[in-house]
């Protein structure tokens, strides 16, 4: 499927790939890492680097995740889901325990 083809991002996702790569291309070179360094550790080409430093929405994830990695920000990443972080699904299945719980009659 082309990129033409697919249904615009909300501006909201957007807006944190543009952050994400700026905050990415601004780490690198702050180490003063080549581009042509950074790729081949992470195993992709120049070109995806810049489209990963650019926010480009069509590079998986894997290939964000191993560019973090080459970079040291990998530990954050595998938590972005966590369960124990996720305090909406959290409230919703306090919300759907019951009021009281009833002791079954012995029915002997």
């Amino acid at each position: 499927m082309s990129n033409s083809s697919r249904a615009p991002l909300p501006s909201a996702v957007a807006l944190v790939l543009d952050k994400l790569g700026s905050d990415i291309k601004s780490a690198r070179l702050r180490r003063r890492i080549r581009a042509t360094t950074v790729a081949d550790r992470a195993r992709i080409s120049r070109t995806t680097l810049h489209k990963i430093e650019r926010g480009d929405a069509g590079v998986s994830i894997g290939k964000y995740t191993s560019v973090l990695h080459v970079l040291g920000f990998h530990a954050g990443v595998g938590d972005l889901a966590d369960r124990s972080l996720d305090y909406v699904g959290l409230d919703m299945l306090e919300e759907s325990l019951p009021k009281r719980v009833r002791v079954p009659r012995n029915t002997e």
